[in-house]
């Protein structure tokens, strides 16, 4: 085992959590707003906690920050009083009764390069908050589970900035006499951690609209984007008024405050962030229009909007206790908005989509180094838990409870858990205790989710009696172990299941014995079971984990011939892509293998008819379609293989696979392509999308097709391409090929759109992902780009995130170059904003799994960061734990 270079912070455990000695009732906050020099005013009215003795100093957290002033009761304290640092403020003994303390500080907003805390971006003011940065405006007790109710006045030149903006109501505003500068006052009535805080200032355009509740209140809404922008914030508008009403059908819940707003901004570490009335929004998440957006970028403005504003319960009214219980608001909510989003297009394809995500991105970070528990029980920055692992996994296993309860139990839940934890900072036990009470279930050991890592492995096998008419199932359940940790135990897995027979149908049985089992759902909660289904009448093909009921890998004794039938016939659709994808799989893996070992790779031709199949079946729908004759990616390949891998083969496999299947089924394809032209002008509706997204696969398989004019085609479908997501499509294709036409196509792109950054983040990307030996030099090239900024985290994604994660080949090279320019840039980066430079280091999480050659190139990479002196403890932490 490799030693890390760094020595890690000093490690916060869950088992040490304790509340704070005081607590804050009321916060007054008073910002007087200055590019270089804004002064913060905060009266925190405190008091003890019953049970901390008279006397106990009150510590505050602080980050960066210059004390000007520090009262209590407003007299001015002694400096014997307290100590102060930049980075904390003690007071040595406070008042025993309850007490209000004023402290003064002065923050540069304008070289925050940080993005947390209060900066500035495009010229407006705005303010980022969790999971720490309200440290950095102010002294404070600045964790999730010290509730106040907080009233904001912010001063400023209009002229400067025209809006003023914060959590809540607004209560007053006007000028202040004798200058140029205005003010405003906000009132949020409802207790809410310092992380959920918000302030805007700035000048921008605006788009109103209204909302009535389903008790008749009226509530404003409004959306604020740059000069020039409103009309690209419509369907951003459109998808809130839809969350609004579904959270009001779905779970009951009712917006409780008189204006709900949004704040499109450029310069923003995440996607969104849901304070308390006030979500500010990283601007690619609220800009649309049909030539600039795709109808994935469409659909991604649909879900984020939806998963912040449903944070107004699951999260703000809701909170948590610290924050290792972070899933308790982000799993909850990501799978609130993924049934939003299923209610409001194809379930089935959302839900294979979701699927896919979870896999490509969180189980590598289950089989890693930056492996966690749902809940973990230790970290040394909590910035580096925003994670796969929270979010989409905690999502899986909120839906897990609601596969194991039912839809009336599950919700009989969720309302328990609003009655009775509102105003709280609550506890995943909490949660999970409601689901328990309110529906006479003993989950003690469904808790396991949560505290333990890993993607669990679930082995079936499957066996025939005819005479019996009996099919028997032995199920057995493994967690691949954590060195240093104790043994995995079994876990509580909902196996929905269907036995689909000879006609193509689920057929009927009499029985189940052996396991626990409800309708279609078998929950397996031992190692082994062996389970007997009776009153079979034919032989049937095992339908299993159907709609990806846990989040497990599965394998099962069923042959080639046995996932053929059930791509044909499964009547679960998220089982029928799940038979094409392990098929292709399969053939994958063996071709890589087969081309390492310098053999020719076999394809089964009976794959490719499927395909064949497939693309000509207009039964089915469009979106599905295409994401059953998607391949799996590079990176999926990779974590099948598992060890050893070489990403020149894995990519080598995938394009002969691709190309013969483009050969072996160019007849439906070019149908496929032609019958699905537009007929009509855009709308992103998922009927809509789903053509375009069908037509676009046909016309990649025809790329790859062995045809001279076949990049002309693609050449001519971008030229004549009326939307972003045709144009887009077309672009991608041509760059990844290296076709001839893909430079006029990219120096086109780039005149097309030159003034609109989130596009040009697009062209950027494309470039990045190129799996082109040149594709190195020409991201080193882009850097130098006047277009590009290290500065800008939309930019910096665009391009050397996407080529980290994006590009398996070039980032991996085997001469290591690959990973010398991500350090670099990591290195480079980690001074001036460590959350962003920590999620780029990521990159290098599965650097073990590769072969000897660039696993020691990587290894390399990864010691020149962690020997940096003064290294940030975001990034020290995620070398640390790669390296260890």
């Amino acid at each position: 085992m490799n030693t890390p270079l760094v020595r890690p912070a000093e490690p916060i455990r869950l088992a040490d959590y304790q509340p704070t000695p005081y607590a804050i009732r009321t916060v007054d906050l008073d910002f007087v707003l200055n590019p270089t020099a804004t002064e913060v005013t905060a009266d925190l009215r405190l008091e003890r906690r019953e049970g901390t003795p008279a006397g106990t100093a009150l510590m505050l957290d602080g980050d960066d920050l210059e004390l000007l002033a520090v009262e209590i009761d407003g007299a001015r304290l002694k400096p014997d009083a307290f100590e102060a640092s930049p980075a904390q403020l003690t007071i040595l003994e406070p008042p025993a009764g309850p007490f209000t303390l004023r402290v003064v500080t002065r923050i540069a907003p304008e070289s925050n390069t940080k993005l947390m805390g209060l900066y500035r971006s495009g010229g407006n003011y705005c303010t980022q908050c969790e999971a720490e940065g309200f440290r950095r405006i102010t002294y404070f007790l600045d964790r999730p589970d010290v509730l106040a109710v907080y009233r904001t006045r912010i001063e400023a030149r209009r002229a400067e900035a025209p809006y003023l903006l914060s959590n809540g109501n607004l209560v007053e505003a006007g000028e202040v006499p004798g200058t140029d500068r205005h003010f405003a006052v906000w009132h949020d009535p409802f207790p809410k951690p310092s992380y959920l805080f918000a302030l805007v200032g700035g000048d921008f355009d605006v788009l109103r609209d209204s909302f009535t509740t389903r008790s008749g209140r009226a509530v404003k809404l409004e959306i604020y984007v740059e000069h020039g922008k409103a009309e690209r914030a419509a369907y951003a508008m459109d998808s809130l008024k839809r969350s609004m009403r579904w959270d009001e059908e779905a779970f009951g819940l009712e917006y409780d405050l008189d204006v709900f707003m949004i704040v499109a901004v450029s310069d923003f570490n995440m996607g969104a962030m849901e304070n308390k009335g006030l979500n500010i929004f990283n601007d690619k998440y609220v800009l649309a229009r049909p030539d600039t957006a795709t109808d994935t970028d469409f659909a991604n403005i649909e879900g984020i909007i939806a998963h912040e504003y449903f944070h107004n319960w699951t999260g703000n009214r809701i909170t948590c206790r610290n924050w290792f219980q972070l899933c308790l608001k982000e799993g909850l909510t990501v799978f609130r908005d993924q049934e939003f989003s299923s209610d409001q297009r194809s379930r089935a394809v959302k839900r294979i989509s979701d699927v896919k995500l979870l896999k490509s991105h969180q189980f590598p970070e289950d089989a890693g180094p930056l492996a966690h528990p749902v809940r973990p029980e230790v970290y040394q920055e909590i910035n580096n838990f925003y994670t796969a692992t929270v979010y989409e996994k905690g999502a899986e296993v909120v839906r897990m409870l609601k596969t194991l309860l039912g839809p009336e139990g599950f919700r009989a839940g969720m309302d328990l858990y609003f009655a009775r934890h509102d105003g709280d900072a609550a506890t995943i036990e909490d949660f999970v205790a409601c689901f328990a009470e309110a529906n006479g279930h003993d989950l003690d050991d469904f808790m396991l989710w949560y505290s333990q890592s890993g993607t669990p492995e679930l082995s079936v096998t499957s066996r025939w009696d005819e005479a019996a008419k009996t099919v028997t199932l032995v199920i057995e359940q493994s967690c691949p172990p954590t060195p240093g940790q104790p043994a995995k135990q079994p876990m509580v897995i909902p196996i929905r299941f269907g036995l689909v027979g000879p006609n193509g149908e689920d057929m009927a049985y009499e029985g189940i014995e052996g396991i626990e089992a409800a309708g279609d759902v078998m929950v397996a909660t031992a190692a082994r079971h062996e389970v007997t289904i009776t009153g079979v009448g034919a032989r049937p093909v095992a339908s299993l984990l159907r709609g990806f009921s846990a989040p497990v890998r599965l394998t099962a004794n069923l042959d080639t011939a046995d996932h053929l039938f059930l791509l044909a016939h499964d009547p679960d659709s998220f089982n029928r892509w799940q038979s094409a994808q392990t098929l292709a799989t399969r053939l994958l893996v063996d071709g890589t293998a087969a081309l390492r070992a310098g053999r020719a790779m076999e394809i089964d031709p009976r794959f490719v008819e499927a395909y064949r199949t497939v693309a000509a079946d207009d039964r089915l729908d469009h979106a599905f379609r295409a994401l059953v004759l998607g391949l799996p990616g590079e990176a999926d390949i990779a974590r099948e293989i598992g060890s050893d891998v070489d990403p020149d083969m894995v990519f080598a496999a995938r394009d002969r696979l691709k190309r013969a299947v483009a050969a072996g089924a160019a007849d439906a394809f070019g149908a496929l392509y032609r019958d699905l032209a537009s007929t009509g002008p855009y709308s992103p509706d998922a009927a809509s999308a789903g053509r375009r997204t069908l037509r676009n696969a046909a016309l990649d398989y025809l790329a790859h097709a062995p045809d001279p004019d076949a990049t002309g085609r693609v050449a001519a479908h971008y030229r004549a391409a009326d939307n972003m997501t045709d144009r887009f499509a077309a672009l991608a294709t041509l760059v990844s090929l290296g076709a001839p036409e893909a430079e006029a196509a990219l120096a086109d792109f780039y005149a097309r759109f030159e003034g609109d950054p989130l596009v040009i983040d697009k062209w950027f990307a494309v470039q990045a992902m190129a799996p082109l030996p040149s594709t190195l030099d020409r991201v080193k090239g882009l850097t130098r780009h006047p277009a590009f900024s290290f500065s800008n985290p939309n930019r910096l994604r665009s391009l050397v995130t996407t080529f980290a994660t994006g590009n398996q080949t070039q980032f991996a090279r085997a001469d290591g170059a690959g990973f010398s320019f991500v350090a670099d840039v990591v290195l480079d980066l980690d001074d001036k904003n460590p959350q962003v430079a920590a999620r780029l280091l990521s990159a290098f999480r599965s650097w073990r799994a590769l072969e000897s050659r660039r696993r020691a190139h990587a290894e390399v990479e990864l010691k020149r960061i962690a020997a940096k002196p003064g290294l940030s403890r975001d990034v020290s932490d995620i070398v640390g734990r790669c390296l260890q």
